[in-house]
């Protein structure tokens, strides 16, 4: 049994040992940190039965889930600028440094931040990135909602209360499962001027509706994939109103009827009707089914897709014993299995594309919209400056915006020569 009594050590020893063991953990942090990187890289926690690095290093290294996020955080950053890892090791930067420069780190200024960031405390290297960069500071929210009649209290920045009063009804961390270099989040509330017209709402809630907020994250991990209590909120809200409104003046959403013949209509191989749909959910009981080599059951609740048993494109059918849940990493594994890794590979890469193009063609309609506009309204000026009466330069310069990507004179041409016909006694 190892020792943990050192009262017969002198002080000159114990400081030396002390002092070398802190440079072995500074060396054992940076081969953490590079196990971390490389085990999250090739995605070895998915056949593991779990659905992130995160939910890996919590559930089967049995790290915090505050210390798993910052090794990862961190590990990330170091895998893309390994110059983190040499200073890690050699102590120029303590961990909560490298979490800190992470989302700031680019191919031009990381060496650049490393330096300056050597043997800082933490409040100081804050203070450099928020003179760095002050404009990724997030706007804190100080309005504070009292859930009493008639008491509306507004604070001022500063302080730790807007941090407390978050912990009851924030679940989890909103980037658990989403950590990346310079896209890790700060925690709504610290630092920065107030914003008009939002309020902070502070309550305490029983155990059991924080499982229903629990539940509804779950359930909308996919429109809110951060789990911003905010957005959940109002969509309940949304959905509540909606619900009172039709008990209690008798209003029908104007889609609700045609959209439920449209939805039974629909045939295909991959529609899954909605009575498996429930059976499926309740059998499997809102869960990632799939079990690692080991016998790990999935615990992730979120990203919940229907996945067929056996694959659709090989005649998978859409019943209740055909079908299971399966996270989105346990799907994607499922697949990868099935096809093949490269060629699932392919089809992700395809569909990105077909995105991103599909994304760019329409940011390019929009700003040839906008344009054919903005055309318009100078044709609509030109033609009242030369005596038109409006309503025709109206139509006129509503008839101009047809010709896609025309210049001003042609668009200008092409509505003297709408008006022409009709104005032969006319000015114009």
């Amino acid at each position: 049994m190892r020792n943990y009594t050192f009262a017969h050590l002198s002080d000159e020893v114990l400081l030396r040992n002390l002092a070398a063991l802190v440079v072995r953990d500074r060396v054992t942090t940076a081969a953490l940190l590079a196990h971390i990187a490389e085990v999250d890289a090739r995605r070895i926690y998915v056949p593991a039965g779990y659905p992130s690095m995160q939910a890996y290093c919590v559930d089967e290294l049995r790290l915090s889930e505050n210390a798993a996020y910052k090794r990862i955080q961190a590990a990330r950053a170091a895998r893309q600028f390994p110059a983190l890892f040499v200073a890690l090791a050699e102590g120029r930067l303590h961990l909560a440094a490298a979490c800190l420069l992470a989302p700031h780190l680019t191919p031009g200024n990381a060496e650049e931040l490393i330096v300056a960031a050597t043997h800082r405390r933490k409040s100081e290297i804050e203070e450099l990135l928020a003179l760095r960069f002050p404009s990724r500071a997030v706007p804190a929210l100080r309005s504070t909602l009292q859930l009493a009649p008639g008491q509306v209290e507004r604070e001022s920045a500063g302080g730790d209360a807007n941090q407390d009063s978050l912990a009851p009804g924030q679940v989890a961390d909103p980037n658990r499962d989403q950590l990346a270099p310079g896209q890790v989040a700060s925690p709504s509330g610290e630092g920065g001027p107030p914003i008009p017209d939002r309020f902070l709402l502070q309550l305490t809630i029983a155990k059991s509706t924080r499982e229903k907020l629990v539940y509804a994250q779950g359930l909308l991990s996919h429109a809110v994939p951060s789990g911003d209590v905010a957005q959940v909120v109002d969509r309940a809200l949304d959905a509540l109103i909606a619900q009172l409104e039709k008990r209690k003046l008798g209003a029908v959403s104007r889609r609700a009827s045609g959209a439920s013949r449209s939805r039974r209509s629909t045939t295909g191989s991959r529609y899954v009707p909605a009575p498996v749909r429930r059976v499926v959910w309740e059998r499997d009981q809102g869960q990632c089914t799939f079990i690692g080599a080991k016998g790990h059951r999935c615990g992730a609740r979120r990203f919940l897709e229907f996945d067929h048993v056996h694959p659709v494109a090989r005649g998978g059918p859409a019943t209740v014993e055909g079908m299971r849940l399966r996270c989105r990493a346990h799907n994607q594994h499922e697949a990868e299995r099935a096809f093949g890794a490269a060629f699932m590979s392919r089809k992700r890469h395809e569909a990105r594309l077909g995105v991103a193009e599909a994304r760019a063609r329409a940011l390019a309609d929009a700003r040839a919209r906008a344009l054919a506009e903005e055309q318009a309204r100078d044709v609509w000026i030109g033609l009242r400056g030369l005596g038109c009466p409006a309503e025709g330069a109206r139509r006129a310069a509503e008839f101009s915006q047809t010709p896609p990507g025309a210049t001003l004179e042609e668009r200008m041409r092409a509505a003297l020569a709408a008006l022409r016909p009709r104005s032969r006694s006319r000015r114009c």
